[in-house]
C-alpha cells in the first residue's frame, strides 16, 4: 500500500507519469422490442426484457496528474490483449516518456511475461524496459485511481443503458472520455501514507 501511495505523492514528470489501468467486463445487450420514442412530458419507454448478445472487456488508462483517461472494449482480456495495449500505451500515448509508472492489481495478465509470449524477445524487453509496475495490495483495489474512473464512467454514462455490440460501445466510450478529458483537468489524491499509518494501523504487523 505504502508503495502506491508513494508513487502518488510524485510530483508531475512528463518523462515518468503516473498512469493507473483498469479492466471492467461488460455485458451487451440489445432490445427485445423496439422502444417507444420520447415525447413531450413523456421519456423514452424500453421493455424490460432483453437478449444477450454476448461479453466483452473495457480497458481504461488514466493519468491522474495529467488530466488524461482513455477506454475501449475489447472481446477478451487475455495475456495477448493485455500486451497489445501496453504496447499501444507506450508507443501511442507516450512515446517520448522514458519510462511509465504503470499502476494496477496483480492479475496473472498483468506481468512482462505477457510481453514476451506476444511480442519477439527485442520488442518484448524494449517496451519492459520503459514501464515501472506498481501493483495494489490484495484487497486494496480501491488504492487504484482509474477504479474510481471505472465507477464514474458507469455511474455517469454506462450505467443500466442496453448497448448490443463492442463497435456502439466504444462510440459510447470515446464520447465520454472527450466528455470527461475536457472537463476534469486531474485527480487530487488525498489520502497519504500518513494517513495510512494512522487510520490503518490495524494492518500493519505487531513488533514485539
Amino acid at each position: 500500500m505504502e508503495d502506491i501511495l508513494t508513487v502518488y505523492a510524485l510530483p508531475y514528470d512528463r518523462n515518468r507519469p503516473v498512469v493507473c489501468m483498469d479492466e471492467k467486463p461488460f455485458q451487451l445487450l440489445s432490445l427485445s422490442r423496439p422502444s417507444l420514442p420520447m415525447k413531450p412530458g413523456r421519456p423514452q419507454r424500453e421493455d424490460f426484457d432483453y437478449i444477450k448478445t454476448g461479453t466483452c472487456s473495457i480497458f481504461i488508462f488514466t493519468e491522474p496528474l495529467g488530466g488524461w483517461r482513455y477506454a475501449q472494449a475489447y472481446p477478451q482480456r487475455t495475456k495477448k490483449d493485455w500486451a497489445h495495449r501496453i504496447r499501444c500505451l507506450l508507443n501511442e500515448q507516450y512515446p517520448h516518456a522514458k519510462k511509465v509508472l504503470l499502476v494496477m492489481d496483480n492479475l496473472n495478465t498483468h506481468t512482462t511475461s505477457s510481453l514476451y509470449e506476444t511480442f519477439p524477445p527485442e520488442e518484448a524487453f524494449r517496451l519492459a524496459q520503459r514501464l515501472e509496475l506498481h501493483y495494489t495490495p490484495i484487497h486494496g483495489s480501491w488504492l487504484n485511481i482509474a477504479e474510481i474512473e471505472v465507477s464514474s464512467m458507469a455511474s455517469q454514462y454506462l450505467g443500466t443503458r442496453r448497448i448490443p455490440g463492442i463497435k456502439s460501445l466504444n462510440g459510447e466510450l470515446a464520447a465520454w472520455c472527450t466528455k470527461r478529458n475536457q472537463s476534469q483537468r486531474g485527480v487530487d489524491w488525498h489520502f497519504t501514507t500518513k494517513d495510512a499509518r494512522i487510520k490503518l494501523k490495524r494492518l500493519y504487523p505487531l513488533i514485539v
